[in-house]
């Protein structure tokens, strides 16, 4: 199976300071994940991108606002930190995915994984939050309607609910939404009957899961309930919002997810539907666990 690793030195000028959970040390662990596997890996960089792409699924007064923020190293909120080269490492996180695509579009791999930050699940249209500056998933999706991918699907299993890649996709269609997560969390969205609105109702698939859910509640939806919706929306591409903080080690919330139970729910959206697959880092805050994590999720990508 060809597999491509997209990361950059970019993304570690995010300083996000000494407290903070969503830290550079992260990608140090991510990297640590890999060992042993790289030689099965085609590395590619990805690109800053342009303002305009951020602008199809963000509002230019929010691609504004977060410019000014990095320039004047003023934060969002209280969790959504700034500083100067959170800028260049923002554009980066959202061009990963746009590498993943071309690469995809261009027959050189079948599945990528973009290990990048900020995060970007969080971010809505018209807001930065929940330490993701702009919704990196939601930009590769969209741009991966332009390039001819007609239906794509998002798989969210991060424990806390992706509400900006819900509200930016929400009324569409030909993008399926779907996440497991925590409830009660943050972002506090995510309830069973949001479903979508308009045309894009019935496109948006919720499954809320109390504190303590572990690997035979939330593996079983990817196991179970996934083959049967993909095969319903026959998507033509799957992005997968990659958060790891669903482990039973992660300091930000309370599911019991083992590493095994993280294997299983890789393997089922695997072998879901025979399409393209594209994971994005999004959570995972325990370092160990992010480790371990990252490493079965890449044996499972590298597995014909």
């Amino acid at each position: 199976m060809r597999v491509a690793y997209i990361s950059d030195p970019l993304y570690l000028l995010h300083d996000t300071g000494a407290w903070h959970p969503e830290s550079p040390q992260r990608l140090e662990a991510v990297e640590k994940g890999i060992e042993g596997l790289r030689k099965h890996l085609k590395f590619l960089s990805p690109i800053r991108v342009a303002e305009s792409l951020l602008e199809t699924v963000h509002t230019p007064e929010l691609v504004a606002s977060v410019k000014a923020h990095c320039e004047a190293e003023e934060p969002i909120d209280a969790d959504t930190v700034c500083v100067r080269g959170s800028w260049d490492a923002a554009l980066a996180a959202a061009g990963a995915g746009v590498v993943a695509v071309d690469a995809v579009a261009k027959g050189e791999i079948e599945r990528a994984f973009c290990a990048v930050r900020p995060p970007g699940h969080h971010a809505e249209s018209g807001s930065a939050m929940g330490f993701c500056l702009f919704n990196n998933v939601a930009v590769t999706a969209r741009y991966a309607q332009r390039l001819g991918f007609s239906r794509v699907a998002i798989l969210d299993f991060d424990v806390h609910h992706g509400n900006g890649t819900q509200e930016i996709f929400y009324s569409d269609p030909d993008v399926l939404y779907l996440s497991t997560h925590q409830m009660p969390a943050y972002p506090g969205s995510g309830s069973a009957a949001e479903r979508g609105v308009g045309a894009g109702e019935g496109a948006t698939f919720n499954f809320p899961f109390p504190p303590g859910s572990g690997d035979e509640e939330v593996a079983a939806v990817y196991e179970k309930r996934v083959p049967q919706i993909l095969s319903h929306f026959r998507p033509d591409l799957l992005l997968v919002s990659a958060g790891y903080d669903l482990h039973e080690r992660d300091p930000l919330a309370q599911f019991t997810v083992t590493t095994e139970g993280v294997r299983r729910i890789v393997r089922a959206i695997l072998g879901a539907c025979d399409v393209p697959a594209v994971f994005m880092l999004e959570g995972g805050y325990d370092l160990a666990a992010l480790e371990a994590s990252v490493r079965v999720t890449m044996e499972e990508l590298l597995r014909e």
